[in-house]
């Protein structure tokens, strides 16, 4: 939503103010599929020629959560921390029992009660595979919390990738706008001899070019990257809070300090209150 009205807000402020000191759209409205397709058509190339398939496809979705918002909820939240809870419940009596949950988590019934984040494969496989690494090493603490530490960082970087392809989109579209300017102005010399409304018109067309590349960058695609930045940075706290569940855990620290300290973890937003929480965790042991 604040994405669409920030979009709004800046268009009709710019083109609002162009029109109520006295410019003309006609001007813009002209030249602006000429010059939209040389600017876009160029950073669209330039972006495919800079990224594998897999980056693209992964931009794509970006843009698409940008509109959308964070993935996860407070629900999600106070989902994962139930999660874990019965996790470490059935670590904490017999590890032997926890291995049919961690190695067929699709037919676990008790990450079947979370359907959304068994749906999340990043968020599956790192469970699994912490809470596997500790019953492989159980006695090396700092070894799994280690791996744990670089598997985050991995994943943080990997979900970033999107907004860096964007930023760099944004970096270049000024001097792509400088382009098309550049090629209207060589349209416009080759017509030297017209009368001068006419060269004036023609100028001010390939000036929408220069106009057209700093507005995309800074007014449209800038925003854009640093909205992706920050979303994909809010749902990193939730496969963080995965990790400061497990590492408490490793410290032998008791389940619902364990869970406590993730639950202060989580973003304020999104943060579920410590009585939501107990008493979520009271239904799960009622429901036991």
């Amino acid at each position: 939503m604040n994405a669409i009205l920030g979009l709004i807000v800046t268009v009709v402020m710019v083109f609002g103010g162009y029109l109520l000191a006295g410019g003309h759209m006609e001007i813009i409205t002209h030249a602006l599929p000429f010059e939209g397709m040389m600017i876009g058509g160029a950073a669209i190339g330039a972006f495919l020629a800079s990224n594998d398939f897999s980056t693209a496809k992964h931009t794509l979705g970006d843009l698409a959560a940008a509109f959308k918002g964070p993935k996860w909820k407070k629900a999600d939240y106070q989902d994962l921390l139930c999660l874990m809870t019965e996790l470490l419940n059935i670590l904490k009596q017999n590890p032997i029992d926890i291995e049919p949950h961690i190695e067929e988590p699709e037919q676990s019934e008790i990450f079947q009660k979370y359907p959304k984040i068994l749906k999340d494969k990043d968020a599956v496989v790192m469970i699994s595979d912490t809470i596997r690494s500790m019953l492989m090493n159980f006695d090396n603490v700092h070894q799994v919390e280690e791996l744990l530490e670089k598997h985050l960082d991995s994943m943080l970087d990997e979900k970033q990738h999107g907004a860096h392809a964007l930023q760099n989109m944004a970096d270049a579209l000024p001097a792509l706008g400088i382009v098309a300017a550049v090629l209207g102005v060589i349209k416009t010399m080759a017509s030297i001899d017209k009368p001068p409304e006419i060269l004036g018109g023609m100028i001010g067309g390939a000036l929408v070019g220069t106009f057209l590349g700093v507005f995309l960058a800074y007014g449209v695609v800038g925003p854009f990257a640093t909205r992706v930045r920050q979303i994909r940075a809010e749902e990193h706290f939730f496969y963080a809070m995965i990790g400061e569940v497990l590492v408490s855990n490793l410290h032998e620290n008791p389940i619902n300090i364990c869970v406590e300290v993730a639950r202060r973890h989580a973003p304020a937003r999104v943060r579920p209150s410590f009585n939501e929480i107990e008493q979520a965790v009271r239904g799960l042991k009622k429901a036991a």
